[in-house]
């Protein structure tokens, strides 16, 4: 079996062409446009083949994806989309290129909260947004809530990734669902006040800038800690740092989702069912935990060791639909408040 990933260096038009020719070797496939990087998906689709013999071609897109799908409409070769936040599955259900899918399976290993009412999208792990803490310069249970992170005990301490970042946005959706546009506006001029240098990278390179001094606190998702660990070189920024799990107020930890929906053209459609059942599975559901050391989303599959050994948190409780409907408004007000510059 072999993963085709297509990166932006391919002209969009190519890529019904590159899925249709991946693997013409296996007559059963599925086709799929994933924003998730190729290396945290691979493992699970060699799983599939080896137990199906259906072959699994990705294309990676991470630009223009629903423009693309709208254009193809009912020639699009795609099955599954599979991505991550929550907002981004529900812009594919709300630009119309998605279709239900009636699964028992589906709904047997998935819970409801991790499923869109209407069988449009359904999550496929989750992943908690995070302090990561310097170990030498902040101590342990100093940062308590992401109120807290406005706060101006923690001015030029704080590193983060772009305000308009999918990841985020989440988080900013979340504040407005919990405290409304007002505080939430408030706070993310108090965040970008305690900024020690303007958004710039990805989770692990706050990490990095932590180790290297630049920084003591930053926001991240909990599976880079997993990514860092096993990286010779980022190990050391891992080991600078502890993982706090911080709370609103009155709420609980901020949790997003990665997840998959179906296509409205779905060429394979049953092919690409048998796939989506088997990514809701328990082997699949531990390849997740264990390879990329994300939150299972299926009851009683075990979180890795590493992941386990972080500790416990409450999770947030708020809709995924409300987060997916208040990215606009994140947006607006990270951009009013010119976060990023």
């Amino acid at each position: 079996m072999k993963l085709w990933s297509v990166t932006a260096l391919i002209p969009a038009a190519l890529i019904p062409a590159v899925l249709a020719s991946a693997v013409p070797a296996l007559a059963a496939e599925v086709n799929i446009y994933s924003f998730r990087q190729p290396q945290l998906v691979q493992p699970l689709f060699d799983a599939f083949t080896a137990a199906t013999g259906i072959a699994v071609n990705v294309a990676y897109v991470d630009k223009g994806l629903v423009e693309r799908l709208v254009a193809e409409g009912a020639r699009s070769p795609a099955d599954l989309v599979m991505t991550v936040d929550i907002s981004r599955l529900a812009q594919l259900v709300d630009a119309g290129v998605t279709q239900s899918v009636d699964s028992a399976t589906l709904a047997a290993n998935i819970p409801a909260e991790f499923r869109d009412p209407a069988n449009q999208w359904f999550g496929l792990t989750s992943r908690a947004r995070v302090i990561y803490a310097s170990r030498d310069r902040v101590a342990d249970g100093e940062v308590t809530t992401y109120e807290d992170l406005a706060d101006p005990k923690w001015q030029g301490r704080i590193c983060t990734r772009s305000g308009v970042h999918d990841y985020s946005l989440g988080l900013m959706a979340a504040m407005i669902a919990h405290h409304g546009e007002a505080y939430a506006r408030t706070w993310a001029e108090g965040l970008k006040a305690n900024l020690a240098k303007k958004p710039d990278g990805g989770d692990r390179d706050q990490v990095k800038s932590i180790w290297a001094g630049e920084c003591d606190i930053s926001l991240g998702n909990t599976y880079y800690m997993g990514e860092m660990v096993a990286d010779p070189e980022q190990k050391q920024w891992a080991d600078a740092v502890r993982i706090q799990f911080p709370v609103f107020e009155g709420g609980g930890t901020h949790l997003n989702i990665s997840g998959v929906v179906m296509t409205k053209a779905a060429p394979h459609r049953a092919e690409a069912l048998q796939l989506m059942e088997f990514l809701s599975s328990d082997e699949a559901q531990r390849i997740y935990a264990e390879t990329n050391h994300e939150f299972p989303v299926k009851p009683g599959v075990a979180r890795s060791a590493l992941v386990q050994s972080w500790g416990e948190f409450t999770a947030d409780t708020l809709d995924l639909n409300d987060l997916a409907r208040l990215r606009p408004d994140a947006l607006r007000l990270m951009e009013q408040v010119n976060f990023d510059g």
